[in-house]
């Protein structure tokens, strides 16, 4: 009995350790960069939001100097998951989550300046026309600028004669008004703030800037998968009139969510289920969270997906009974078996007592033939006494286990027929005259003899 509360009590225990060790809160690190863009604004409100919620995934931003920084970081196991621009080198240990927003590459020509003794070159309407021209790149990474070299290789234009500035996000608004180029690109969500204030600059004595359209985007698509052809919508930078005052067409490339591809299946599940949970709750503070897509979970996908963010898209994400119904269902059988074994173990050093209690039972087998051939009563009391011993032996032996009740019942059965048969002796015996008891113990004294 109390090996089976020990047994019940230790599976107990481990069900709930179990338990406890699957559904405590795991803090992920997320990689981002730079410092004030758009994704470090993200992660902060993710972040917030994941703590308030009190879910099972908390967030600790590890910020980076920009993209490929967070690459980096995830790539040498510095961080659980990480920010990183689709159109850079991604990780070989890198698999897609969700993706955080969709940027749109933006080119642009400034109205021609007006005034006495300003005079412009020939208005630029087409990429091709950009060659031998100064092109303004907003943005410190090199990765726009290798964007906009894409761009001019698909038109004929060698990078090498273009003169390429670039100059950071918060100056790029005076670096426009200043004219330091002749025209510029800005890559970043259609509603970026930052594309629209560096449009906006190009808006100058009534005139409004001219967008160049990437009518071979579909082209560039093919030839760089990690692009795709897209269009800017007419008005997306606001303004009057319109700018643009038409859809244009260009390319896209997202930021995604990456994890590590030895990141726990059911830990990215959490993550992805907490993300898009959230979500709807962080677009009236953050409208960028209404950016958030579910990831491409085709196996030709540019970056292939997590299995645990797979799950939860295709509604195949495992409970906690899923996963660990094996481990319970081999915990019972372990616990059986150990149960099994210490039976017989204890079984087996008892053996010795068992042994002793069925000599003392065939010896209280043998009494009873004793006494129903004794021929005094001084030999009845004298076994009535050894029974006596051979009961307190028997009970002790049960006691310590080793024996069962159906043995004690078979010793109750024997103790039963010789108290009968010493009780049927003595009723006999007492009814007999003594000198007659007297002959027979003579008698069998001499037949010993």
């Amino acid at each position: 009995m109390f090996v089976t509360l020990a047994g019940s009590l230790a599976l107990i225990g481990a069900v709930a350790g179990a338990y406890y060790f699957a559904m405590r809160p795991v803090t992920l690190r997320i990689a981002v960069g730079p410092a004030n863009s758009d994704d470090i604004k993200a992660v902060q409100a993710l972040t917030q939001a994941f703590s308030q919620a009190r879910g099972y995934i908390r967030l600790r931003p590890v910020q980076t100097d920009g993209a490929a920084a967070s690459a980096k970081a995830l790539e040498d196991g510095a961080a659980d998951l990480a920010i990183i621009r689709g159109d850079l080198d991604v990780p070989k240990n890198a698999q897609a989550v969700a993706t955080l927003r969709k940027n749109v590459a933006v080119l642009w020509v400034p109205p021609p300046a007006k005034g006495k003794g300003k005079k412009s070159g020939p208005k630029i309407t087409k990429i091709a026309q950009l060659a031998g021209r100064r092109i303004g790149v907003v943005g410190r990474t090199p990765a726009n600028v290798n964007l906009l070299k894409v761009i001019l290789q698909q038109y004929g234009v060698d990078p090498g004669k273009v003169e390429i500035i670039q100059f950071p996000a918060a100056e790029a608004a005076d670096a426009i008004r200043n004219q330091k180029a002749d025209a510029y690109l800005a890559a970043g969500p259609v509603n970026s703030k930052i594309t629209a204030d560096a449009i906006n600059a190009s808006t100058r004595d009534g005139g409004t800037p001219t967008f160049l359209a990437i009518d071979s985007a579909e082209a560039i698509a093919q030839n760089h998968p990690m692009y795709e052809a897209s269009e800017i919508p007419a008005g997306a930078f606001g303004g009057s009139p319109d700018k643009p005052d038409d859809e244009v067409k260009t390319i896209s490339f997202s930021h995604h969510i990456v994890a590590r591809k030895g990141l726990s299946e059911s830990t990215v599940a959490a993550f992805t289920r907490q993300l898009f949970a959230i979500r709807q709750q962080l677009m009236t503070e953050f409208p960028l969270a209404a950016k958030i897509e579910t990831p491409d979970t085709d196996k030709d996908a540019v970056i292939p997906v997590h299995p645990g963010a797979a799950a939860f898209v295709d509604g195949e994400e495992k409970t906690f009974l899923d996963r660990y119904s094996d481990y319970i269902w081999w915990g019972l059988m372990a616990l059986s078996a150990m149960g099994s074994a210490g039976a017989w173990f204890a079984g087996y050093l008892k053996k010795d007592e068992r042994s002793n209690n069925s000599s003392l039972r065939e010896r209280l087998l043998d009494m009873i033939a004793g006494a129903r051939r004794s021929e005094s009563i001084e030999e009845l009391d004298r076994m009535q006494s050894d029974a006596d011993e051979i009961l307190r032996d028997t009970l002790r032996c049960f006691d310590d286990g080793a024996i069962e009740e159906g043995a004690l019942t078979a010793f109750s059965i024997a103790l039963e027929q010789f108290h009968n048969a010493v009780a049927d002796r003595k009723t006999l015996l007492n009814s007999m005259p003594q000198n007659l008891q007297r002959a027979g113990a003579q008698f069998r004294a001499a037949a010993t003899l």
